[in-house]
């Protein structure tokens, strides 16, 4: 009797360890599970598209007026009226200011006297001549007397010519009196007072005239652009976009390359181009700098992604792709032109697959990923369709 109840409490025991292990198992058996399938990872994806990407040149520029005048005079004389504002826009021909003009009106005066004796006598000199010609078959008139008349005339006909050049020369005098604009633009600072004594020689001038509309923009680009410039330019007009330095990338204006400099740069390696913008709005101003970015070609049917899903890895650069189950796997691409906004993929994707976006750092090959639904207005998902040409960078993980 004792030897069974001892059996019986012994069998107890065994069902108590049995049952005690089997329930210290369970969680290592569930945390094994877990293990096996970790949550999946939350990211936000965008597609592979297809879209025609300009390719851009990018340069800093400093503006310059398309014309710079000084004004000055051109005569000496007292400086008796200014007849602009400073900052005022102004025509071409348009009064700017006016030299006393009386003693050149003189000079004018007394030339046009002098003409008008010259020519009467050479009038007169005409009628002796005619009489001597008409004598002299009659031997009333020697030869040495027509002979002397012919040269009395051609004498005083040259007179009344260098008198009609004189009067030419009063009167260019009496012009540079009244001074006029010589190009459409916009006055700069009064640099003398009316009242003032000018001269010839001054070198100081009157006020500085500079033409805004348009202008143009002076900037510099690597000479290894040289041939890709060059070559735009032969197929027509190449366009360029003036932008603010302010960070924010704000249009300034758009315009056209007028030329490109005929010497490179030896001692910065870099070529000069001018470009010349309407500025209609006169959101350029001279010796403002600005970002000029040169339209070089425009890649049609590009295969594009946005930059956040490119990452570097030993091997180079490479993108994580969903897969239909869910999944992600590592995909090595080429990259031939990557800026802020969109990345050109030259290799290793297709149209329509999807790319990664966020929670890079989470990932690994075969990882499952749960996508979010994009915000609205989301720039990653429909980056703008421009690129600047440039070495691809490594974008790191974020």
């Amino acid at each position: 009797m004792r030897l069974s109840r001892t059996r019986l409490v012994m069998g107890a025991a065994a069902i108590g360890a049995v049952t005690l292990f089997a329930w210290l198992l369970a969680p290592a058996r569930a945390s094994a599970k877990h293990e096996a399938a970790p949550a999946a990872v939350e990211v936000s994806t965008a597609p592979v598209v297809a879209r025609n990407v300009p390719i851009y040149l990018q340069g800093l520029g400093t503006v310059q007026a398309f014309y710079t005048v000084k004004v000055t005079a051109q005569v000496n004389g007292q400086l008796t009226q200014v007849a602009f504002s400073e900052g005022q826009q102004v025509r071409r021909g348009q009064l700017l200011a006016q030299i006393d003009p009386r003693p050149y009106q003189a000079a004018l005066d007394g030339a046009r006297a002098a003409l008008a004796k010259d020519t009467a006598q050479l009038a007169d000199a005409h009628k002796d001549l005619s009489r001597y010609l008409f004598l002299e078959p009659k031997k009333l008139a020697s030869q040495q007397q027509v002979d002397t008349q012919h040269a009395l005339v051609a004498q005083l006909k040259a007179q009344t010519e260098a008198d009609e050049a004189a009067i030419e020369s009063a009167a260019t005098q009496l012009s540079y009196t009244r001074i006029t604009s010589p190009i459409d633009g916009r006055t700069g600072m009064r640099l003398v007072d009316p009242g003032n004594i000018v001269h010839a020689t001054d070198t100081t001038g009157i006020v500085v005239l500079t033409q805004l509309q348009p202008i143009t923009a002076i900037f510099t680009l690597p000479e290894d652009t040289f041939e890709a410039v060059a070559g735009a330019m032969s197929k027509g007009s190449v366009s360029v976009i003036a932008s603010s330095q302010q960070g924010d990338g704000t249009v300034l204006d758009q315009g056209t390359v007028e030329l490109i400099d005929n010497q490179i740069d030896t001692t910065s390696g870099t070529i000069r181009l001018k470009a010349v913008f309407p500025n209609s709005k006169l959101t350029l101003w001279p010796g403002q700098f600005v970002n000029v970015r040169l339209l070089e070609r425009t890649d049609e049917n590009a295969l594009t992604v946005p930059p956040a899903a490119l990452q570097r890895g030993p091997d180079g650069m490479f993108v994580y792709v969903v897969q239909p189950d869910s999944t992600v796997t590592m995909q090595p691409v080429e990259v031939a032109n990557n800026s802020e906004s969109l990345a050109i993929v030259t290799k290793g994707l297709k149209l329509g697959q999807t790319v990664v976006i966020s929670n890079l750092f989470r990932l690994e090959p075969g990882a499952h990923v749960r996508v979010l639904a994009p915000a609205p207005g989301n720039a990653a998902a429909a980056p703008p369709a421009t690129a600047d040409r440039s070495p691809a960078p490594g974008h790191q993980a974020s």
